[in-house]
C-alpha cells in the first residue's frame, strides 16, 4: 500500500478486512511500498515521510498482527532495487507500455508530469516486489490483474533464459468492497470526498450527513430510488440485509428520509469501527513500538530477499 496520505474507510473494508482474513491462512507479506508512492509524488515526497508510521497504524488497529504477517517499509530491503535492475535488462519495452494502468493513469493524474521512467517501470519494480518474496500468489482487484500477468510472464522469461528461480504467481483475485465517497464517486483522496479512518467519529458523521443522495428526491416527502443514491449503496458495508429491505422500501415511499438512511449508516459505521477507533488510539500513542514491528518484519524480509538475490545472480553467471 502506497503511504501517499490517510487512509479512508474504502481502504478499510475493501483491502484491510481482506488482509486479516488472508494473515490467518497464508504467510503474507504487507510492505509500505513508499518508493512505488515516488512514481507519482516525486515532486513532493513529504506525504511519503508523514503518513508512513500513521499508515502501519491503521493497519494493526484493523488487524493486522504482527506475529502472523511479515510487516516491512520497502526501501529498507534495497535488494529489491537490485532486482527490479536485474529483471529490467530482461523485460522488453512493449511489455510496459502496453499494461493498462499505464495509459489510463497518466490520462487521469494531468497535474503532474508522469513522462518518466518510474512510472512507466513501475509495473515492472511490482514483479521484482513479488518475485523477491517467491510469492505464490497476489491479492489483487481485477484493475491491477494485469500487472500479475506482465509478472508471469518475466517469471517465464527469466526462467527460460538461465534456469528455473521463481514459481508464477497466481492471481489471488478479491472482490474489493465498492465504497463511495461523499459525492458519489469512487471514494478517493483525490476527489477530496473521504471518510477518513484516523478523524473523530463526530467528524466522520458529520461528512456522512452531508453525503449527496438520490438527486431526484427533492422533499422528505418524495419517494425516492435507492439504486442511484450513494448512501444507500454504502450499507451493504455495515448494514443488515433485513435492515437493506427496510431501507429500501421506506426510501421508494417516502416513509423515511434522506437523513434516516443517513443515520442508520452512522449507526452502523459507529459500532463496526468502535474496536478499530479504541486500537488506534492506544498504538497511536506509542509510535516506536510500530517503528520496531516495521525494522523486525524489515529483518525477516531482508533475509529471505537477500537468498533469493544470491539464486538470481548464480543463475545468471554474476554471482
Amino acid at each position: 500500500m502506497r503511504p501517499t496520505g490517510k487512509l479512508h474507510i474504502g481502504h478499510y473494508f475493501g483491502v484491510l478486512q481482506n488482509w486479516v482474513s488472508l494473515q490467518k491462512d497464508f504467510q503474507c507479506y504487507f510492505f509500505v511500498a513508499d518508493w512505488h508512492s515516488l512514481t507519482t509524488e516525486y515532486a513532493d515526497p513529504k506525504v511519503i515521510e508523514k503518513s508512513l508510521v500513521d499508515m502501519v497504524i491503521d493497519w494493526i488497529a484493523a488487524g493486522i498482527d504482527p506475529s502472523m504477517a511479515t510487516l516491512f517499509v520497502q526501501s529498507h530491503v534495497p535488494e529489491v532495487a537490485e532486482l527490479h535492475i536485474l529483471l529490467s535488462m530482461i523485460t522488453p519495452l512493449p511489455w510496459l507500455e502496453r499494461v493498462p494502468s499505464y495509459k489510463e493513469l497518466r490520462a487521469e493524474l494531468t497535474d503532474r508530469d508522469l513522462s518518466t521512467y518510474g512510472f512507466l517501470g513501475y509495473p515492472l519494480l511490482q514483479t521484482a516486489d513479488i518475485l523477491l518474496y517467491k510469492a505464490n500468489a497476489v491479492p489483487v482487484g481485477q484493475d491491477q490483474s494485469a500487472h500479475i500477468e506482465l509478472a508471469r510472464e518475466i517469471v517465464r522469461r527469466f526462467n527460460h533464459l538461465y534456469k528455473p528461480v521463481f514459481p508464477e504467481p497466481e492471481t489471488l483475485l478479491t472482490a474489493f468492497a465498492r465504497v463511495l465517497g461523499t459525492d458519489g464517486r469512487k471514494m478517493s483522496k483525490s476527489y477530496d470526498n473521504c471518510v477518513f479512518l484516523s478523524e473523530p467519529s463526530a467528524d466522520a458523521n458529520k461528512k456522512i450527513l452531508r453525503s449527496v443522495t438520490d438527486p431526484a428526491r427533492v422533499r422528505r416527502e418524495d419517494p425516492g430510488n435507492p439504486d442511484v443514491c450513494p448512501v444507500y449503496a454504502n450499507h451493504h458495508l455495515v448494514t443488515p440485509p433485513a435492515r437493506r429491505k427496510e431501507i429500501d422500501r421506506g426510501c421508494r415511499t417516502a416513509a423515511i428520509g434522506c437523513i434516516d438512511c443517513k443515520k442508520i449508516l452512522i449507526e452502523g459505521l459507529d459500532k463496526e469501527l468502535a474496536a478499530f477507533r479504541e486500537r488506534r488510539l492506544k498504538i497511536s500513542k506509542k509510535p516506536e513500538e510500530v517503528r520496531d514491528i516495521l525494522e523486525e518484519g524489515m529483518k525477516k524480509a531482508q533475509k529471505v530477499a537477500r537468498e533469493t538475490l544470491g539464486q538470481v545472480k548464480e543463475a545468471m553467471g554474476i554471482s
